[in-house]
């Protein structure tokens, strides 16, 4: 094995030596080898006497100058170029060779299909040009391209286009500057050949700026929604926010080679074709909201990130979390609040706990890092975005925007960290939040224990809640936190009651900031039922001894919609819990008709959005189901939630059909009424797939032949994969033959193979790496097939002869020189050995040691591997 990575802490941060004010790159592109010459002005910073140590890897150095003379004082060694004898001011030109075509790992300058593009976020501008590659380097940025005209008629980078011309020899070239001093992960370039998708955006203060979005050729007609999402992102950060866009364009690129989601890069975007291309042939609901989401997402880092970046990698969150909450918040105003919450909260429950609890488990700011693309974790973006949104409770929404205010004032155009971000919130809004700020340094998923009593006396309802949050791997003692905890107390016949203590009226957000408390509320004149946490007020796992009665009270008059959801997660995990028992006990199962009348009833209300009633009929996950276990039993787990679908389908037949039919939609719209319609109407599909196998293969078999839209058609191959249906082969066969050349439809399709309840899944899986559509060079097409498999197909994959890690192991060995990034998160299913029994820990033990042998093993996989052998 190579030189083991070395770890690096959060409290050695120190100030560079030196700092970049501008650079001008000048690339020369080829994809066998480009030439990129970089000219800097640099200076010292304070007193020192120190060389300057730029990052590089993968360069091919050609020359270095310094004011316009050769430079002969410097040494390279490991991933760095050493510069001595340098005065206190320079200009430094470093001229340097790349390889794009070779670049597997997509980071730094890669080919994506035909064009060249960048990802330079967390540490890829290294496999650029020799930098100080950190973000607390701010610089502005003009940059030259040259390239041939023909194949790269598109050249484009960051700011505003200032000068471009032809050459005689077929080539053309472009000058682009971007005013706004910024750190080098934001830097993009991409040069290829398009279809263009332009408009304007008039901003509030009536500037013009011209959009334009690029997609590969034939793709037109799938960018309009993108671009939409792009103008209502715009808009809303305008009112919701105050915030305006600064320059004169914004660009985005779609690519199908791209490791992660998209890339905010100042005024380019690159973004996986995933999250940009859609038209009702080809992209469902989800896909739709999920491409307004991510859209939305990287727009909103223009503030969020790039106005204001992050002064080290330790303070990812404090643009990562804090843009998630925007994104959401988006979303929640443009369409259901209610389904967006319990999206979000899915996600947290049903990965982010199981993070919290693996051997990676981390704070949202972490102390120690070894591979810092390790940290683009669902701890930094989704539990610090409820980090935000805690705060956003604690202040409500005025303060917390005068709060923003304030940030903006004070470090716009420089590298801030969470503290700076807490302070501006704290002075901005008068409330103390010396101890909210260990949500910042704590890592693991809070416990809250909830108990209750009634004086019937003196009308005085008592809650004590206790806090205790327990060790993890990275962090054995932890401390309270201040948690704010939303409520809301219910007579027996639904009306609420007001919260009254110590003879005032008092706020339903209570603030837990103790390892136990007491509340006492007066004036309530019967015993109550409570909702607690709702809204999901804060990332915690709850104990409270609901009643069968209790949940299906709140299921039904909760006021809260996320309550009512909540409710119905809370009475079904009950039931899950004890049949998993009896199921290992050798018990029959069993799920009471009041369990199954609650659903019923979902089911039929014309009171409730059919939004929320396709979310609340949606049975939870085996991922989600296995948090409610200290140990995991995938088997069991399986056929216990198999088991409760049959239940329900069956008991629930007649009802399903006729909801399924009265929500049909006949055209197909981006409406979220219509959105409501389909979710409800294909939940009831997945149910009836369960009943009368001849009647509903025939339903399931018109639904996908009469299809208008991708939403019913996957649907239907959806539920037909699920029960096993005799029309599953045809259909996916037609489905295959119909759209093998369109990779990001084929995904879909990947994704079923993966999730098949099939026994022969594996083999299928295996078959499928030889497929037409597939590469094992396409990071979507290794996600949608491989880690589907791994991450949702729990019983397939953790089989007990361990034939499912002996293949991941495989997989991973090709990835870890192709595309370590990729790898570090496809090992995920196996580093969480110790929720398994003894048998499955040794052979994923197995699996790890055999990776861990690997010469140079990648430092993505090294440091997971290592955590998991060293705490397990």
């Amino acid at each position: 094995m190579t030189q083991q990575p070395r770890a690096k802490y959060r409290h050695d941060y120190a100030k560079p030596d030196f700092t970049i004010t501008d650079i001008a790159l000048d690339f020369d592109l080829s994809p066998e080898t480009t030439r990129v010459t970089a000219v800097t002005q640099v200076q010292r910073n304070g007193h020192n006497n120190e060389p300057l140590v730029l990052d590089g890897e993968n360069l091919t150095l050609i020359s270095i100058s310094v004011n316009d003379q050769p430079w002969q004082a410097f040494h390279q060694r490991e991933g760095q170029l050493v510069i001595e004898q340098l005065p206190d001011r320079f200009t430094l030109t470093v001229v340097n060779d790349i390889h794009p075509a070779k670049n597997s790992a997509l980071e730094g300058l890669y080919l994506s299909g035909e064009a060249l593009c960048t990802q330079c976020e967390a540490e890829g501008f290294r496999h650029i040009t020799y930098y100080l590659d950190r973000p607390d380097v701010l610089a502005r940025y003009t940059t030259r391209i040259v390239a041939d005209k023909k194949a790269y008629p598109y050249l484009l980078s960051n700011g505003n286009r200032i000068a471009q011309g032809d050459l005689d020899d077929g080539r053309h070239w472009i000058q682009w500057q971007d005013p706004f001093p910024k750190p080098s992960y934001l830097f993009a370039l991409v040069a290829g050949d398009f279809d263009v998708l332009r408009d304007t955006f008039t901003t509030c203060s009536g500037r013009n700026v011209d959009l334009e979005l690029f997609v590969d050729r034939g793709n037109l007609d799938r960018a309009d929604w993108a671009m939409t999402s792009l103008k209502n992102a715009m808009k809303w950060d305008e009112s919701r926010f105050g915030l305006e866009y600064d320059l004169d364009i914004y660009m985005i690129v779609a690519v199908d080679f791209f490791n992660m989601g998209a890339m905010e890069n100042k005024g380019l975007n690159v973004f996986n074709s995933k999250y940009v291309l859609a038209k009702a042939e080809t992209a469902t609901d989800k896909d739709y909201l999920n491409i307004e989401a991510v859209i939305g997402h990287e727009y909103f880092h223009n503030w969020t990130g790039n106005r204001v970046t992050c002064r080290d990698w330790f303070q990812l969150s404090l643009k990562e979390g804090l843009t998630v909450f925007r994104d959401q918040e988006f979303s929640s105003d443009l369409g259901s609040r209610a389904v967006n919450r319990i999206d979000n909260v899915r996600v947290m429950r049903g990965a982010q706990f199981a993070e919290d609890a693996s051997p990676m488990a981390h704070a949202i700011r972490p102390d120690k890092v070894i591979e810092m693309n390790n940290f683009y974790t669902l701890t930094v973006y989704e539990k610090g975005s409820e980090v935000i949104r805690m705060m956003h409770t604690l202040l409500g929404e005025t303060k917390f925007q005068a709060g923003m205010k304030l940030y903006f004032q004070r470090h716009d155009g420089s590298a801030a960290t969470c503290d700076d971000f807490v302070q501006a919130m704290e002075d901005a809004s008068g409330i103390d939040l010396t101890l909210f700020r260990r949500w910042y340094s704590q890592s693991g998923t809070p416990h809250l224990t909830v108990r209750d009593s009634y004086n019937e006396v003196k009308q005085q309802y008592i809650l004590t809640v206790r806090q205790m949050t327990p060790p993890t791997q990275d962090q054995q003692d932890k401390l309270p936190l201040h948690i704010p905890l939303g409520i809301e107390l219910y007579m027996e016949n639904g009306d609420i009651i007001p919260l009254f203590s110590e003879g005032k009226a008092v706020d339903s957000v209570l603030n837990v900031i103790q390892s136990e408390q007491t509340f006492v509320f007066e004036r309530v004149t019967q015993k109550p039922i409570i909702s607690l946490l709702r809204e999901f007020s804060a990332p915690v796992k709850l104990d409270y001894p609901y009643t069968d009665q209790q949940l299906v009270f709140l299921i039904k008059h909760a006021s809260n919609d996320f309550s009512r959801w909540d409710a119905a997660q809370m009475l079904l995990a009950k039931y899950v819990k004890a049949n998993v028992i009896n199921q290992q006990q050798g018990n029959d199962f069993e799920l009471p008709m009041q369990v199954i009348d609650a659903f019923r009833s979902v089911l039929l209300s014309d009171q409730l959005d059919p939004a929320l009633a396709a979310q609340i009929l949606t049975i939870p996950s085996e991922n989600e189901m296995a948090e409610l276990f200290d140990i995991i039993d995938p088997d069991t787990i399986h056929q216990t939630r198999s088991a409760i679908i049959n239940c329900l389908a069956s008991e629930m037949q007649d009802e399903c059909l006729a909801v399924y039919l009265a929500n049909k939609t006949e055209s197909y719209q981006i409406e979220h009424s219509d959105i409501a319609k389909r979710a409800l109407s294909n939940v009831c599909l997945n149910y009836l797939s369960f009943t009368d196998r001849d009647f509903t293969d025939d339903l399931i078999n018109q639904q996908y032949m009469n299809a208008n839209n991708m939403t019913d058609c996957l649907a239907a191959l959806s539920a037909a994969v699920a029960a096993q249906l005799p029309c599953k082969d045809r259909l996916m066969s037609a489905f295959d033959d119909r759209w093998h050349q369109d990779g990001l439809v084929m995904d879909k399709w990947f994704i079923l193979q993966a999730s098949s309840p099939d026994k022969q899944v594996l083999q299928t899986v295996k078959s499928l790496l030889n497929h037409r559509s597939f590469s094992m060079n396409n990071p979507n097409r290794i996600r949608s097939l491989i880690g589907a498999f791994a991450s949702t197909n729990p019983s397939a994959f953790h089989a007990k002869d361990g034939a499912g890690y002996a293949f991941l192991t495989e997989i991973l060995i090709d990835l870890n020189q192709r595309n370590p990034q990729v790898a570090s998160r496809l090992i995920e299913p196996l580093i969480r050995l110790s929720r398994y029994d003894q048998s499955r820990q040794q052979l994923m033990r197995d699996a790890l040691e055999t990776l861990k042998g690997l010469d140079n093993l990648s430092g993505d996989l090294f440091e997971k591997i290592t955590k998991t052998l060293n705490g397990g």
